[in-house]
């Protein structure tokens, strides 16, 4: 969805017989569904590399794009002061102020049903974490470049926010979700996103385009019900 928002291009495949109850962990039918809709547009069409029809979208107007900014900011309404005070917070680098944010939000949104207590197979528990985090992100994108699960380096970071005004500072965010098997702490995950930013090398992008290392930050978001700590 942050493409969209930047106004690029997501490639997919497109089922015109989708149905809502596909729409459940379906990504697909929810593209489908928003083209079908008329919200977003196609702009290309080829076959993939297994012979099926794929499709370049885009979302059609400015006005839907503000409507979907709209749309994601209305879901943090209710807590929007916390919210806006956790993006003061990191643009400060008062990581203090962002533990103690992220926590009170934390505790007032998560379910543990959605969060979960521990990584899964699936990583769900750490998607879910990801998006959230991302979502509090909306509010930057007239300042920043805002992607997630890119290639960098040696691997795919999970949140890389790049600067549109020299000076500013640039961000790499790993989440992780504690196991208790390799970390007793959430100090101990919190070293292993960090440290797994730097083995990694995820800042390569960021360097490429010419911002220092001395203004890219790094932070590791360590997860455990809805207990959060960022280091």
């Amino acid at each position: 969805m942050e493409d969209l928002l930047q106004g690029k291009i997501i490639h997919t495949r497109i089922d015109e017989q989708v149905i809502f109850s596909q729409l459940d962990g379906n990504t697909n039918a929810v593209w489908s569904l928003l083209l079908a809709s008329g919200y977003l547009r196609v702009e290309q069409a080829a076959l993939g590399r297994r012979g099926k029809l794929e499709y370049g979208l885009k979302l059609t107007n400015k006005e839907v794009r503000m409507m979907f900014e709209q749309m994601i900011e209305g879901w943090f309404a209710d807590y929007t002061p916390a919210y806006n005070a956790f993006v003061k917070a990191m643009l400060l680098d008062d990581i203090k102020a962002m533990n103690v944010y992220m926590n009170r939000t934390a505790l007032a949104t998560f379910s543990f049903f959605d969060a979960g207590n521990k990584p899964s197979e699936t990583t769900e528990p750490e998607r879910f974490y990801h998006g959230f985090v991302l979502g509090l992100m909306v509010g930057l994108t007239d300042r920043y470049h805002i992607t997630s699960n890119r290639e960098s380096g040696l691997g795919r970071y999970d949140v890389m926010l790049e600067p549109q005004r020299a000076g500013d500072p640039a961000f790499v965010l790993e989440f992780k979700v504690r196991d208790p098997e390799d970390e007793e702490t959430l100090a101990d995950t919190v070293s292993a996103a960090l440290r797994q930013i730097k083995e990694k090398a995820y800042d390569t992008e960021l360097l490429a385009r010419g911002i220092s290392q001395e203004r890219i930050r790094h932070y590791g978001f360590a997860f455990q019900g809805k207990t959060v700590l960022i280091g």
